[in-house]
């Protein structure tokens, strides 16, 4: 039979999908990537914040419609069936199956009654909150981002308990995965011809507290930069109080880890910060983002904040924007609050009318906006190591990244195509000549 996959939400649920995929390719089934042929559709869902679970919703309808056409068996998985799987049952009866997270541990089991047999066991109550880890076969995962790059998951769930996040009760605290089977599908990633690899988690820097007592991300990517194969490695979703000087210095010197830190710090209002239940103030996000720029003068730091949030007050707000003004990071994304029941910050008075929330938003991406052009100008005439990875339409380009840009999320770098060999797939030296709001223009240079 052929299978359809849809994955939606963060690259942590895409990993999930694509350890799926793997399974149903082991056990011979056909991937399908046009859902009007596909004969079973599998939709790994988010259920983070208010429009990751109208995008689900909106997915799960449209892909039931080819239930009228080839489709027989509608699987539905992920975050928003661990959060809401009683009221998805009664409302979609057009899905077959409903697989929570706690239910990985025997996934095949469940999709294989439902094809096989025909039987569709409802899900008993919860008993756990995450999948074993170490018996998802993340060994077998398809990769679905391409030649070059795939994410490695090194954690599960969170324990930092921001009052305005549902991660905690989805996912369950962190979990660490063993060093061991960490590297082990590393290296079997590299026998794939992947050379650049992104570790990922809710917090990066908790990795192995709750397994070996102490943190030991620091460790884990200096082994992976063993693996001869990889080029470029990445971490991303670090924590501002998880950064330690001895990762600050780790990302200096090692040649093969990117310069680059994503640091999510939400705020800068000590009051929001303390409401938000994060572990770091003001001044001691400002003199990390110092003592980072020090040691690291061609770093890249990127960040992402939440506007609207219960109790904000235009001081607060406009302590935000100066904020960003003065703090100048290359990559920022904002949110607006999302009420998000079930989290502490949804029961918070004074929650903020969303006129309010959209125009907060508009304003400190305004903002950002000037300050990533200005940032990015500081390029024109420098030399970069870029990986190309695909042609413009009308082939008068390559497209790549830098080792400063994450897939799907930064920049691209358009190279004019004067080269006679084919370059896709490879790591080449660029000049940087123009640039637009967030991409930049360059030429094929010597080494």
């Amino acid at each position: 039979m052929k299978v359809g996959f849809v994955s939606l939400g963060c690259s942590k649920n895409l990993i999930d999908t694509e350890i799926t995929i793997g399974m149903f390719k082991e056990h011979l089934y056909t991937i399908e990537n046009d859902p009007e042929k596909a004969e079973i559709i599998v939709i790994n869902t988010c259920g983070f914040i208010d429009t990751a679970k109208e995008e689900a919703i909106n997915t799960i309808l449209e892909m039931a419609q080819y239930k009228k056409k080839k489709c027989k068996y509608l699987i539905v998985m992920g975050c928003l069936v661990q959060r809401y799987y009683d009221e998805l049952v009664k409302c979609l009866p057009e899905v077959d199956l409903f697989i929570k997270l706690e239910e990985y541990d025997n996934l095949w089991e469940k999709i294989d009654d439902l094809i096989k047999r025909d039987i569709v066991v409802k899900s008993k109550e919860k008993t756990k909150k995450i999948p074993m880890l170490e018996q998802l076969d993340y060994v077998n995962r398809l990769i679905t981002t391409g030649n070059n790059y795939a994410y490695l998951k090194i954690g599960e769930g969170c324990s930092n308990r921001c009052t305005y996040c549902a991660i905690p009760n989805i996912r369950g605290p962190f979990v660490s995965r063993k060093k061991e089977d960490i590297l082990e599908e590393a290296k079997m990633l590299a026998k794939k011809g992947i050379t650049e690899i992104i570790v990922i988690a809710q917090d990066t820097t908790k990795y192995g507290i709750d397994l070996y007592g102490e943190p030991k991300l620091v460790e884990l990517l200096e082994e992976l930069s063993h693996i001869k194969e990889f080029k470029w490695i990445r971490f991303l979703y670090s924590y501002p109080e998880g950064i330690t000087q001895e990762l600050i210095e780790l990302v200096a010197k090692n040649k093969k880890i990117a310069k680059y830190f994503d640091i999510p710090i939400q705020h800068i209002s000590n009051q929001i910060l303390k409401r938000m239940n994060r572990k770091t103030n003001k001044e001691q996000i400002q003199k990390l983002i110092k003592n980072i720029r020090e040691q690291i003068p061609d770093v890249v730091l990127r960040t992402s904040l939440i506007v609207g949030f219960p109790g904000e007050t235009r001081e607060q707000f406009e302590e935000l924007k100066e904020f960003v003004k003065e703090a100048k990071f290359d990559k920022l994304g904002a949110f607006m609050y999302s009420k998000e029941e079930g989290t502490p910050a949804s029961r918070l008075p004074e929650q903020i009318h969303g006129n309010t929330k959209k125009s907060r938003y508009n304003q400190i991406m305004k903002i950002q906006q000037i300050i990533s052009k200005q940032n990015l100008e500081k390029r024109i005439g420098k030399k970069y190591e870029v990986l190309i990875e695909d042609m413009s339409f009308d082939k008068k380009y390559y497209v790549g990244r830098t080792m400063q840009d994450v897939p799907e999320i930064d920049g691209l770098v358009y190279i004019k195509n004067t080269s006679k060999q084919n370059q896709l797939n490879k790591y080449v030296m660029c000049k940087i000549e123009a640039v637009e709001d967030y991409d930049m223009i360059a030429k094929f240079e010597g080494r």
